[in-house]
């Protein structure tokens, strides 16, 4: 096959180069998030051990990589939650071409039922901590990381710092789904009308 002179092979080659950059960056998002999991699941169950009852999410939140007062895992979980799920959505974008539009409108109420629920649930967060910290504040308490909420079990607490930062992502990565399927569903229908 003659190479071709309108550029499209170089474009080929840089969509190439591109992939391979999307790939890289997905592996090392993988690993950050496998790492942490495994990590806070360890530290979860040795405390739960030492005295039977857990917060979820409260080892990511006073775990702070790489030295004290810097980031804490749980905003390393969330950025490469989301940094991920944007590589996997570049390097799969050629393979959802053909799915089937049944397949696409049920995958689309999928990621709004999840982008709604999130939402909700990261604005409920943001509401019960910001009244946690404003009733602290007026007792003259300052304690925004350690707070948590005992719902939907009184044994087993969220802390409130993850459960916001897990449900942003959770919006984002839904939302953003919810997103490229309208789009290319409007290409296709737009593609049709001409």
């Amino acid at each position: 096959m003659q190479p071709r002179s309108d550029g499209t092979d170089k474009y080929a080659k840089e969509y190439g180069r591109s992939i391979l950059v999307y790939k890289v960056i997905f592996y090392v998002c993988a690993a950050i998030m496998l790492t942490i999991t495994i990590y806070a699941l360890a530290e979860s169950i040795r405390e739960y051990l030492a005295s039977g009852s857990v917060v979820i999410g409260e080892v990511l939140v006073n775990t702070e990589v790489p030295f004290k007062g810097f980031a804490k895992l749980v905003t390393y979980l969330m950025i490469s939650s989301v940094v991920g799920w944007y590589c996997v959505t570049k390097i799969g974008r050629e393979k959802t071409k053909n799915i089937s539009s049944r397949n696409r409108a049920i995958l689309k109420l999928i990621a709004l039922t999840i982008a709604v629920v999130s939402l909700y649930e990261l604005i409920y967060n943001f509401v019960v901590w910001n009244a946690l910290m404003t009733a602290d504040a007026i007792s003259g308490i300052i304690r925004i990381d350690v707070l948590n909420i005992p719902y939907p079990n009184p044994k087993t607490p969220w802390s409130l710092v993850f459960a916001t930062k897990m449900f942003l992502a959770a919006f984002v990565i839904s939302a953003h789904a919810f997103y490229l399927m309208a789009r290319d569903e409007r290409r296709v229908l737009d593609a049709l009308d001409k």
